[in-house]
């Protein structure tokens, strides 16, 4: 059955609060303060203390230490890419802190390369987005749900000067996201929580029909007078062995876009995030030929992948529709080959492999550097699947 966790916004969503909800849900605590080392940090110390917040048993993680080599984005990314991470950890925690990044930079306009972590205490981050990958892979889930988040307005002091809550580069994250307005002028939402949110949330809403196994509830570092100052994870086995999640299904009608420029626009949204992107042929206006370039996105990534069709494509608008798909659970294997090794896509239902799909990449590329043919390195690489 699929594992699934659904994240109650209660108080809002900080890197701390996440991490304490998943280690009071039965997330090894060991993990947690190995990671320092295994991202090669220097002095560094994890605090894990049991609190309550308006009366209820949370668990509270601070991160203490004098490390401050790592500051700007390329720093931090060079640290991801060589940390012994597993990969399902690793890929996560680099896509958060890129959406971080990308965030900041366009806030205060700026390279996301350049981008100092400033007062979000670079430190405090690294483990809180690495900490949250590693123990959602500890805990063997395989899709998240998130509720709508609650923010707060009033002003807040950074190192920029008096910021708006929520904080710009959270606005920036949490594009497509359902947010709900509440009283009082306290950061709820914090922008590692957005990023963190944003990255793993496959659904936005109420919680979907799952059999409950664990609870566990991470605190902030405040209280707060209107409410519990909270993250609730809900753990548990979806109802059906096939998950539904939200899509924005993103089009535009062309017809005087040049034909050498549609792989251009097809990579631009893919390194958006986009899920799919496709065109069809159809009759314009006074009987021009010509195609709907159309493009299947998370809501998180809806205004990234527009943003592309608008800068790559001559269109003047993009269509955006609000749908629902069914999907199979997902993993990415390693299989040797002869001359090498070949990653594999497969679509698991209730833990079965029925979709088995070998990268074509890496079949051609393995292929040019062997001297036979891509189908048969693809069939091998089938065949190695199997076998495993």
């Amino acid at each position: 059955m699929s594992r699934r966790a659904y994240l109650d916004c209660v108080g809002g969503i900080a890197g701390d609060m996440l991490l304490g909800a998943l280690l009071d849900a039965g997330g090894d605590v060991d993990l947690l303060y190995g990671l320092p080392q295994r991202l090669g940090l220097g002095r560094v110390e994890i605090a894990v203390e049991r609190v309550t917040r308006q009366g209820i048993g949370a668990v509270h993680v601070e991160t203490r230490g004098d490390d401050t080599r790592h500051q700007t984005w390329r720093e931090i990314r060079a640290l991801l890419e060589s940390a012994e991470l597993e990969p399902g950890a690793q890929g996560p925690a680099l896509q958060a802190f890129t959406r971080l990044a990308e965030a900041e930079g366009r806030v205060h306009g700026v390279p996301a390369d350049s981008v100092h972590f400033h007062e979000l205490g670079s430190l405090d981050t690294i483990i809180e987005i690495c900490g949250a990958a590693v123990l959602l892979e500890d805990l063997a889930v395989d899709g998240v749900t998130c509720s709508p988040l609650p923010v707060a307005s009033g002003l807040v002091e950074a190192s920029h000067g008096v910021l708006p809550l929520p904080a710009p580069a959270t606005v920036e994250l949490l594009r497509g996201a359902p947010l709900v307005g509440v009283q009082g002028e306290s950061e709820l939402v914090t922008p590692t929580g957005a990023a963190l949110a944003a990255t793993f949330a496959e659904a936005w809403g109420p919680l979907p029909p799952l059999v409950l196994a664990d609870v566990g509830y991470g605190a902030g570092s405040r209280e707060l007078s209107d409410r519990p100052n909270v993250l609730r994870v809900m753990l548990g086995t979806a109802e059906s062995a096939v998950t539904s999640a939200e899509v924005r299904l993103l089009e535009t009608n062309l017809d005087d876009l040049s034909p050498e420029l549609i792989p251009d626009a097809f990579e631009r949204c893919f390194a958006a995030g986009a899920l799919d992107v496709w065109t069809v042929p159809a009759q314009m206006k006074k009987g021009r030929p010509g195609l709907v370039l159309s493009a299947l996105a998370r809501p998180a990534d809806e205004a990234e992948v527009a943003t592309a069709i608008l800068e790559e494509t001559t269109a003047l608008g993009v269509r955006s529709s609000r749908l629902s798909r069914y999907e199979l659970d997902r993993e990415e294997r390693v299989v040797e080959v002869e001359g090498g090794s070949v990653r594999v896509k497969v679509g698991l239902l209730d833990g079965r492999a029925v979709n088995v799909a070998p990268e074509h990449e890496d079949c051609a590329a393995l292929a040019a550097r062997t001297g036979r043919s891509v189908k048969a390195v693809f069939a091998e690489a089938l065949a190695a699947t199997d076998r495993r």
